[in-house]
This record gives structure tokens, C-alpha cells and sequence, in this order.
């Protein structure tokens, strides 16, 4: 697994208008936590924070607070702002040598599913797995081979084994299907709905002999 340096600096501070003005001068408020320490209030500059956040893969990571000792980590959570988008806030998680973790893992997609030939689109609905493993078998990602689905097919949560890994999404949870695209789909049902339709005959209102002769 490939590994990333941060250097971060702790805060005095902890108010929200302490944050606010760390965010005004281009730098994020986190917290480091580990077993057996207390929680660390940090904070670094949205630059050094972007290799880690945005990417395809999970990273190790060699965090130093105020030049101290070099403590691995992992990125456990990122906030975003609803409206810009930026990171608001981050937290780290300290590892231990033989203690399980929970994490998130990113999902790619490999190979072009024959279904895609077929007419259909993928769905890739899931991006990430949550996992639980020892940090010597973290994962950089989890790759799922799609060449084979066609449309309607699907892989599940439960389809994937990682060897010394555990996923921990809800066994029946689609990760990636391919469907028939939305206005194909419809225009099926549609046709299906006209064909299976029985027809409807004009009604034909006659007068019969009696009712002529009464006229």
C-alpha cells in the first residue's frame, strides 16, 4: 500500500469561529484519535489534504503533529461544505500493530461489461465498501471485473471475498448492475402494455325491427 506524509499542527482553539478563520486562511480542522490516547484537535493545510481525499485509492498515512514522532494513520472521515464542496473537516485514525480497523475502500470497476455492446449502461452504485481487516492486509482498493454481466446482471456485497479482508455492507447490497437504459426501458413497457392490451370494439347501437314499427 502506498503511503502519504502529512505534517499537521495542533489547535488551540476548538470554537467554531476558530475553525472558521483556519478555513479563511486556506486550512482544515481535524482530530486525531487512537487507542488508548486522548483525541488530538489538528489542523492542516487544504493542499496537503487533497492527494489523500481525492483519489481512487487508500492510503497509509505518515502523519506528523508540530514535527513530533511519525505516527501511521489512515484517513477515517471527511467532511464536505453542502454548497462549495470543500473540505470542512477531517478526522485520522492512529493504527496499531494487530488491532482490526473499519474502513472505507474505494471500489474500481475493471474491464468493459458485454452488456454495454447489448445496449445497456452500468450503474455503479456503489463507490465504496466498508471493511474491517488488520493493517498489514488494507487494501489500496477493491477491483471488480464487470466484463462478463450483461444487462440485468449484477454483483452483490456477498459476491466479493477478500481474502483476510471482511466486508461489512448488508450481504444484498448492489455494488455495480447493468441496466437497460431509462428511456429504452420505458419505451419497452410501453410497447409490451399496447401489444398485451386486448382491443376494444366500437359499440354498435341498433334499433331492432319492433322498435322501428313503434316509431
Amino acid at each position: 500500500m502506498s503511503e502519504i506524509n502529512l505534517t499537521v499542527k495542533k489547535r488551540e482553539l476548538f470554537t467554531k469561529g476558530a475553525n472558521n478563520k483556519l478555513r479563511k486562511r486556506g486550512f482544515v480542522p481535524g482530530i486525531f484519535y487512537s487507542k488508548g490516547m486522548e483525541p488530538i484537535p489538528i489542523y492542516a493545510s487544504e493542499g496537503s489534504l487533497k492527494p489523500l481525499i481525492y483519489t481512487s485509492e487508500t492510503h497509509i498515512v505518515n502523519l506528523k503533529i508540530d514535527e513530533g514522532e511519525e505516527i501511521k494513520s489512515i484517513l477515517k472521515d471527511v467532511d464536505f461544505d453542502p454548497v462549495t464542496d470543500k473540505i470542512i473537516h477531517f478526522d485520522l485514525l492512529g493504527i496499531q500493530v494487530g488491532q482490526e480497523l473499519e474502513l472505507e475502500v474505494p471500489v474500481v470497476l475493471e474491464g468493459q461489461a458485454k452488456g454495454i455492446k447489448e445496449g445497456g449502461v452500468v450503474q455503479h452504485q456503489l463507490h465504496k465498501l466498508l471493511v474491517a481487516c488488520l493493517p498489514k492486509y488494507i487494501p489500496e482498493h477493491i477491483t471488480i471485473d464487470i466484463s462478463n454481466l450483461g444487462i440485468g446482471d449484477s454483483i452483490h456485497v456477498k459476491d466479493i471475498q477478500i481474502e483476510n479482508v471482511k466486508v461489512l455492507n448488508p450481504p444484498e447490497v448492489i455494488v455495480v448492475s447493468i441496466n437497460i437504459p431509462r428511456a429504452a426501458a420505458v419505451e419497452t413497457a410501453t410497447t409490451a402494455q399496447t401489444t398485451t392490451a386486448e382491443p376494444s370494439e366500437p359499440e354498435v347501437i341498433s334499433k331492432g325491427k319492433a322498435e322501428k314499427e313503434e316509431e
